[in-house]
């Protein structure tokens, strides 16, 4: 008998065994296939492990205005998907360390949940493990759309196969301008691949506010944007798509990115069966990850409400705070917030962002000031990419109150600036407050002291 099973060993599935194993619960883990899951496996760190390589490639071979020369440089993509490999392998043996240092029991499988009356268990292959209280942390799959052509077609590829590719394709063409979409675009177009991307919405990356998402799609080198296009058919590698004044044009490519999202993973597990109550977004969980079986929770991707990797880390902890005061008898008053969840693209340059867009407070009808700062008033930003390289800052802030609604960042380490402009809006601060911080000097993250320092009195 086990105080909880987890199925799902992604990151919200591993960090809620371990925070459950230093607070002495007995914990079953099942993974159907690796520790990590699809952000250490086939998402987030073997994306920007290839990012990274692609951005050492493209300082070395654009270091002359820098008095550096590399003549002649060139890439390896055997040699990268090696390093990527590594990098996986590596950080999943730690997760396996961790396991076993919080005395977690590891069981490889398909987990499947069984509810009968008050009774919980998870079958896996078989052999049932009885269980207090079950998190499910499943994750999610990519989305593979009903398009003619793109079905059992080796050309046609989702971001996984793409992660396994032997050489960067001459031509790619990417379906879906999302995060996803973006990085990938970003890194073959570093490696020189010719990239199109086609894109229904009107703009690319919808929580990205639309001041800046322009100056990302003019950043990106090596690719060609077609908006609000829909997909009609894919024949070999040539995408098809209507565009928006109706008429049908055509991109001819080597290998096809199938990027139009993720969806919560809910049918291997058996939800609908246990009579767990799914949304077409995913498992319906309320703000302390319960679902609506007494004793069941699910964070992460498989409840489709933030389908972040850093964002099941944090549903990962209120969960386990909820399932511990549920196992001693009492209620969590811990609950997950989303106001303050940043979101990031690790492509060249990153993105970042956090709280409302312009357009977003403007839908919910709040007065706004805004106000933005480009990145060369930084001496570092210019010392390490010159003055021509892109890069903005642009702060929402409530016009009747002052109080920061949100941060957006484009350019190099916007990834690693966001966090703090999370805590600005998770403190909910006013202009007044960031005014009076010491930033350090000289760094990139003055900027956003210099957007908030330009809002209009």
């Amino acid at each position: 008998m086990y105080d909880v099973i987890i199925i799902g060993g992604g990151p919200g599935g591993y960090l809620a065994a371990e925070r459950l194993g230093y607070r002495g619960k007995r914990v079953l883990l099942v993974e159907k296939q690796y520790l990590g899951g699809t952000c250490l496996n086939v998402g987030c760190i073997p994306t920007k492990t290839l990012l990274n390589s692609a951005k050492l490639y493209l300082h070395a071979a654009e270091g002359a205005p820098f008095g550096v020369h590399a003549p002649g440089v060139s890439f390896s993509m055997a040699e990268m998907m090696a390093w990527k490999e590594k990098v996986v392998e590596t950080l999943r043996s730690g997760v396996a360390s961790q396991m076993k240092r919080c005395k977690v029991d590891v069981v490889s499988g398909t987990g499947v949940l069984e509810v009968n009356g008050p009774s919980r268990g998870v079958r896996v292959d078989g052999v049932l493990y009885e269980t207090r209280t079950v998190l499910v942390a499943a994750g999610s799959v990519p989305v593979m759309p009903p398009i003619p052509g793109a079905k059992d077609n080796p050309r046609v590829l989702d971001s996984t196969g793409l992660l396994s590719t032997g050489e960067a394709p001459e031509r790619l063409c990417v379906i879906g301008g999302g995060v996803i979409g973006i990085e990938f675009a970003s890194l073959f177009g570093a490696l020189g691949s010719q990239v199109s991307v086609v894109e229904m919405l009107d703009e690319i990356i919808p929580p990205m506010d639309k001041d800046l998402a322009p100056l990302m799609r003019r950043s990106l080198k090596n690719t060609v944007f077609h908006l609000g296009c829909r997909v009609t058919r894919i024949e070999d590698a040539t995408v098809f798509f209507t565009s928006k004044d109706g008429k049908e044009e055509s991109v001819a490519a080597d290998t096809v990115l199938m990027a139009v999202g993720r969806r919560a993973e809910t049918s291997s597990w058996a939800a609908k069966e246990a009579g767990v109550d799914v949304t077409p977004k995913g498992v319906n969980v309320d703000d302390r990850m319960r679902t609506n079986i007494p004793g069941v929770w699910a964070a992460g991707d498989v409840n489709g409400r933030s389908m972040l990797a850093h964002s099941a880390y944090r549903m990962a902890e209120v969960a386990v705070n909820d399932i511990c005061a549920v196992l001693e008898g009492g209620t969590s008053a811990d609950t997950m917030r989303y106001s303050a969840v940043p979101w990031a693209v690790y492509s060249i340059p990153e993105a970042a962002g956090i709280g409302l867009t312009e357009q977003e407070a403007a839908a919910k009808g709040i007065a706004v000031v805004t106000a933005s700062a480009p990145m060369v008033v930084s001496g570092r930003f210019i010392a390490e990419n010159g003055v021509k390289a892109p890069g903005s800052v642009k702060v929402i802030v409530d016009a009747a109150n002052r109080r920061i609604l949100g941060v957006h960042v484009l350019g190099p380490y916007a990834s690693e600036m966001i966090w703090g402009a999370a805590a600005l809006i998770e403190n909910e601060m006013r202009v007044s407050d960031v005014r009076e911080m010491v930033f350090p000097h000289p760094s990139v993250c003055e900027v956003i002291r210099e957007a908030i320092w330009n809002i209009k009195e």
